[in-house]
């Protein structure tokens, strides 16, 4: 204890005591977590979508395709972000981590904890125009205004509380019934969590 070992049993990871859930699912996805650090990104990357042009994005689940036009204009950054974490794997194979029906259905973690990102955060874009006032409207998730990385969610219901919080990027244009079939998933509410449904990929159309 005089040096900050918990006692026996105990757990070592990345050098430091571990004293969380020790349950399989949470072991698993701290190590996931770990091993997510190799994939990610240094920086932001470069601007490289065109905001006068079109595009649109197909995610390919386990339960069927949706198709979500993206706001390239209103949100190029988000986009931008998007487009390229899609065309380099990012979201292959992924679990729609967080499903709450009535509230959203989040994804874009490749460690399905909920904590994992790309290693690069970039600021809101927030336009007023923009409001999650219908279901399927596509937003990034973040901890804060300076927070977004490569986490989404799809409401899936009007969500008014949202506005101004953060950035609207997109909308579901084909497939709406494939969200509303995700399999229900909270890992706020811990214990043993269902698989979950998974985005085997995410393809990206420009027009």
């Amino acid at each position: 204890m005089k040096i900050g070992i918990p006692g026996t049993p105990f757990l070592i990871i990345n050098g430091r005591p571990y004293q969380g859930p020790r349950d399989y699912n949470s072991l698993e996805a701290i190590l996931r977590l770990i091993r997510l650090g190799d994939r990610q990104f240094k920086e932001c990357p470069e601007m490289a979508i065109d905001p006068a042009k079109t595009y649109t994005a197909t995610f390919k689940t386990t339960q069927g395709d949706i198709v979500v036009e993206l706001f390239a204009k209103q949100a190029p950054f988000a986009v931008n972000s998007f487009v390229f974490l899609a065309e380099n794997g990012w979201f292959d194979d992924i679990i729609w981590h967080r499903v709450m029906p009535g509230f959203v259905a989040q994804a874009g973690d490749p460690s399905g904890s909920g904590y994992g990102g790309p290693g690069y955060a970039f600021s809101n874009e927030v336009t007023p125009e923009l409001r999650f006032d219908t279901a399927g409207i596509l937003g990034m998730a973040n901890a804060g205004p300076d927070s977004n990385g490569s986490q989404f969610f799809i409401t899936m219901a009007p969500q008014p509380a949202l506005d101004g919080q953060y950035t609207v990027f997109g909308k579901v244009i084909s497939g709406m019934d494939v969200v509303e079939k995700l399999t229900p998933r909270d890992p706020a509410a811990g214990g043993e969590l269902p698989a979950g449904d998974k985005i085997l990929t995410i393809s990206i159309t420009e027009q």
